[in-house]
């Protein structure tokens, strides 16, 4: 047989991908409520994502040569665009994504800022290992624990953000943001030594802190857990 023949093989595959749902056709609009979900820096990680534009209005219109850039600086890489109508497959080919119907569901995040928005329920996702970080988190910094348990050792600063799939551990003041879960693990927690946060969020469900905490948690241990489809802080050791 020719080795050209067995230059490659065609097989299933199951890919775990997260779908991002755009509500609205405003970038600006669109652009400021993903900074206040994912932060504004260069250096998110990549992460292959399904841009869902069912909802949008007019979606063969967007203008999808400045969104698509605008998303992958914030760590959001689509790589393909759903909708059920297949009259949107030559936009999603012009752009060089892949085409994808309504039948597919990936778990989807909101891009609009939503505290009672929550992905599909579905199996927890395990977290195997655990990432270790032993200096402080700082503001405009991004600390990504793909698959695993984050630790961080020191103090996480207004406008830094840490994420992991599995759980957060904070061993110090938690004054940035700090996102549990990430694909989905509704049983994943946050724990900190000092509860001082901007936002909160455990497998999509999240809050921003705009008004004082309790003070039965403010600067104190903390954990944060999901409880009924929302989020539930309570000061630890009680």
């Amino acid at each position: 047989m020719s080795p050209v023949a067995n230059a490659f093989d065609i097989k299933s595959a199951s890919l775990d991908l997260l779908a991002l749902l755009l509500r609205t056709d405003n970038l600006d609009e669109l652009s400021q409520a993903l900074d206040a979900r994912f932060g504004s820096g260069n250096d998110a990680p990549a992460e292959a994502f399904v841009l869902d534009v069912e909802a949008l209005p007019n979606p063969a219109e967007a203008d999808y040569g400045r969104l698509l850039p605008m998303l992958s600086r914030r760590g959001i890489r689509a790589v393909a665009l759903r909708h059920p109508d297949t009259a949107l497959a030559p936009v999603a080919s012009r752009y060089g994504l892949a085409y994808a119907s309504s039948a597919a569901q990936p778990r989807s995040v909101q891009a609009i800022q939503e505290p009672t928005a929550k992905p599909a329920a579905e199996a927890p996702i395990a977290a195997p290992s655990c990432m270790i970080i032993d200096r402080p988190v700082r503001a405009g910094q991004q600390i990504y624990a793909k698959g695993a348990d984050l630790v961080v050792l020191a103090m996480v600063s207004a406008g830094a953000e840490v994420i992991a799939d599995g759980n957060i551990h904070v061993y110090a003041p938690l004054r940035g943001r700090a996102l549990a879960g990430a694909r989905g693990n509704a049983a994943a927690r946050i724990f900190t030594r000092s509860m001082e946060a901007e936002l909160v969020s455990i497998a999509g469900v999240y809050r921003t802190i705009e008004q004082a905490l309790p003070a039965s948690i403010l600067g104190k241990p903390t954990q944060i857990y999901l409880e009924n489809e929302r989020l539930v802080m309570t000061a630890l050791g009680e």
